[in-house]
Formats: C-alpha cells, structure tokens, sequence
C-alpha cells in the first residue's frame, strides 16, 4: 500500500508534465486529435501558445515538428467547429495559456 501511495504522485506528474512537441498532418485518420482554431478566446477548451524553441514545449507551449516521429501529438486542423475533437486559441502571451 506504501508502495502504491508512493507511485501515484509520480504517475500524476508524469500526465501533467507532457512536452508538447506537434506533428501537423494532412490527413484526419492520422491525426490523435482534431483540433479547430477559434478567434474568440471564450470559445476555446485549451489556450496555446506555439514557441519556437523544442526546449520549452509544455502543456499550452506548443513546439510544431516537422517529423512526425518526433512528435508527442498528431494533430489535423479542421474548419468546422462540430467536427473538432478539441477548440484551441492561439495567444501571443505565454502567461495567457490554460485549460
């Protein structure tokens, strides 16, 4: 039971901490989620922010790869809302990214 008590925090670690480095495809059967792009800060699930650097790709710091095998997610951009499986809005500040 220690040992359970123990694991736990480090698995809940592990979920929140995932890098955000993304792989753009062209094609939705490819994609792990589908994701459309809302002007209105109001509308969106998660606000990102794309970065330039690999480095600092985290949870809403968004890294776009051009490999595919070097992605943490594959996403396809669709332009109906209904279709998405996620709404995001992309800021130009860091400090506004969330859930």
């Amino acid at each position: 039971m220690k040992k359970l008590l123990l694991i736990i925090p480090f698995l809940f670690f592990g979920f929140v901490s995932q890098a955000q480095i993304v792989f753009q495809t062209n094609y939705k059967s490819e994609a792990d989620k589908i994701i459309y792009q809302t002007n209105y800060k109001s509308e969106a699930d998660v606000i990102i922010y794309q970065t330039n650097y690999k480095s600092e790709a985290s949870n809403g710091l968004w890294y776009y790869t051009n490999y595919k095998s070097e992605a943490d997610i594959i996403i396809y951009k669709t332009n109906y809302k209904s279709e998405a499986d996620v709404i995001i809005y992309k800021t130009n500040y860091k400090s506004e990214v969330g859930y």
